[in-house]
């Protein structure tokens, strides 16, 4: 039986940078880095946010962007300090997704390997709730 998602793998050109990327957006705690030895395929980092397990490793970027993505949820209250430091890191924006009003704010960004986050202030029963008023 599945007991939940075990980690998230994200191939990136440059390791510090994408530290930097997840430490200074999502407040990533790096709990183990490879330096320059390779266990696995490459070398690579491993870090918590929100209680989930986050690898990096040092590979090819994705060549093109599209909607693949994975969101965070954070608290309304929460919103705004996240684009402020997104915007920080001059990151490029998606523009979002059409929205039924009242299903969560969304921020989509690129990271610098061209994968796709989103910020997200709902919750997949609220999602529901108002696509069943719709």
């Amino acid at each position: 039986m599945i007991e939940g998602i075990s980690h998230i793998t994200f191939i990136v050109r440059d390791l510090e940078l994408a530290t930097k990327f997840f430490e200074q957006i999502f407040e990533a705690t790096e709990v183990y880095s490879s330096g320059d030895a390779t266990f696995s395929i490459a070398k690579e980092k491993f870090f918590m946010i929100g209680g989930q397990w986050i690898a990096i490793m040092e590979g090819e970027a994705f060549p093109i962007r599209t909607y693949n993505h994975i969101a965070f949820k954070v608290p309304e209250a929460d919103f705004e300090i996240y684009e402020s430091r997104i915007r920080k890191l001059c990151l490029d924006f998606r523009s979002p997704r059409p929205r039924i009003e009242g299903e969560g704010r969304s921020l989509y960004f690129y990271d610098f390997d061209n994968h796709l986050f989103e910020i997200h202030t709902g919750t997949l029963s609220r999602r529901l709730e108002r696509y069943k008023m719709k």
